[in-house]
């Protein structure tokens, strides 16, 4: 389906005409006058209506008839002004070109009927010759002609704004391009398929450059190949060419699109194959991809800007924790494990994101207390413990200025990831699920990290120590619930260590 598949005028169709008179005479001679009659290659399809109930029936029948000729005095005086009311107001159908006939001219005046009613020509009957009626169809012919291209370029270009509307609420590069080629699918139609690419090299945009990021239909299969491995000779012209010239690639049954972002990486996006756009397709294909263009590089631009903030708050998490001697690795590993236990905990992939990049700010706190106590090697005295657990509050008190919600959640998090399920754990004694959540998983995921580190003050535990202290410690320290969802999730968790070692 193409942008104007409900509305063309390309086709081979014949154009309707609706015959609306109580006299069977105008209809045989309208038909006899018009029979030969052709605009743009096309024939009259007669469609004929003897009286107004008639008329009614066809137009509900037929919502592209293109011009209809209207006696007006018919069952009543006013039966064809009457119709043109009905099509234009009940109908809503301000398309079709309406020519008033009429027999009667004094019962109809011109000047009031033309003021009064919205048609678009007057005639009356004995005016009606051979010549006039076609030089009449070939104007109403062409005014409904481009009165459905303009409703076409409208509704296209409505369709391109949702569509973009739809990419732009992607927000990673994988997401957006499997929506940019959905909305395509959607407005052109892909007999094959579509294909996205990545250019892994871009001082070598030869097409064994290009990885398959994205693909749809027949082109699937060579999701995260290479380009060159079984693509068509023909595809893979295309996709050399627009990287060549930096161009969109429009050929006769298929196109490349070619972006760049601002970081000036490249991606192209092919459509193939066997489609057929008519010139209003082409520009509106064109827009949307404008659209497209526009819309990675804002990603792009909006992922830059995340990945700073984010590389700031391990830098921070980094230092804090550097400070009492452990790595920068443990806070990012206790991100990515609250992360897997927030999805396995139920959370929304947002949620469980947002908590990959809160809870390495845990014990950001720490950057308040004293080295002498931070750092002592053996057991703080009752005074040093009560000023190291303040890292707790200190930390809450420093994230909570912000309005960002990933700090406000970190906040959250440094504040209670101390407090433990039965209640004994501090700044506020919380209990059981008056802990939020976020502080659950965050007090679980540390422990579980810290316990498997090696220290400057001891080894890094086996895995079945780790897993018999934090069994003996489930409805104690830890909430039952997450415990169990640990242990079945346990070979994630340890290969999240694995791969990010101290």
């Amino acid at each position: 389906m193409d942008f104007l598949a409900e509305t063309s005028t390309h086709d081979d169709q014949p154009w309707k005409l609706l015959l609306v008179d109580d006299e069977p005479e105008i209809h045989e001679v309208t038909r006899l006058v018009l029979g030969s009659f052709r605009f743009e290659g096309k024939s009259l399809q007669f469609l004929s209506a003897y009286n107004i109930e008639e008329a009614k029936r066809l137009l509900h029948a037929h919502d592209d008839i293109a011009v209809t000729l209207l006696d007006v005095v018919m069952e009543t005086e006013t039966a064809g002004l009457d119709l043109v009311k009905y099509i234009r107001e009940d109908l809503n159908n301000h398309q079709i070109r309406i020519v008033l006939r009429t027999g009667q001219p004094g019962q109809a005046p011109e000047h009031e009927v033309i003021s009064n009613y919205d048609i678009n020509d007057y005639k009356e009957k004995t005016e009606l010759t051979s010549q006039k009626l076609s030089t009449m169809m070939f104007a109403s012919l062409r005014a409904y002609r481009d009165i459905m291209t303009i409703e076409a370029n409208k509704r296209g270009l409505e369709r391109v704004l949702a569509a973009s509307s739809h990419i732009f609420s992607h927000e990673k590069s994988s997401e957006f391009a499997s929506a940019v080629l959905s909305q395509l699918t959607a407005l052109v139609g892909m007999e094959h398929g579509a294909l996205y690419c990545k250019v892994a090299n871009l001082k070598n945009a030869e097409p064994e450059a290009l990885l398959v990021a994205a693909a749809t239909g027949e082109y699937a299969k060579y999701i995260n190949h290479r380009a060159d491995e079984g693509l068509p000779a023909h595809i893979l012209k295309t996709l050399k060419t627009a990287c060549e010239k930096k161009q969109h690639q429009f050929q006769p049954d298929h196109y490349a699109l070619h972006f760049t972002d601002t970081l000036h990486g490249e991606s192209l996006l092919y459509v193939g194959e066997t489609w057929d756009l008519s010139e209003l397709d082409y520009k509106l294909v064109e827009v949307f991809c404008t659209n497209v263009s526009i819309g990675f590089e804002n990603l792009h631009l909006n992922q830059e800007l995340v990945e700073a903030q984010m590389e700031m708050i391990c830098v921070l998490a980094g230092a804090a924790e550097s400070r009492s001697q452990e790595t920068a690795a443990h806070v990012r590993r206790v991100g990515l494990l609250a992360e897997l236990m927030a999805k396995a905990a139920g959370m929304n992939e947002g949620d469980a994101e947002m908590m990959r990049h809160a809870a390495p700010l845990h014990d950001i706190g720490k950057i308040g207390i004293p080295d002498a106590i931070l750092n002592k090697p053996g057991i703080h005295d009752p005074t040093e413990s009560e000023i190291m657990r303040t890292h707790a509050m200190i930390g809450h008190q420093m994230l909570s200025q912000s309005k960002r919600g990933i700090f406000l959640l970190a906040a959250e998090i440094a504040a209670t990831h101390h407090e433990n399920w039965d209640g004994s754990g501090y700044p506020n004694g919380l209990k059981a699920e008056a802990i939020p959540l976020t502080g659950r998983i965050t007090m679980l995921v540390d422990v579980f990290d810290a316990l498997g580190s090696k220290r400057c003050y001891k080894e890094p535990w086996e895995s079945e120590k780790i897993q018999a202290f934090i069994r003996e410690q489930s409805g104690i320290k830890f909430d039952p619930t997450l415990v169990d969802l640990l242990f079945e999730h346990w070979d994630a968790a340890e290969q999240v260590r694995f791969q990010l070692p101290d």
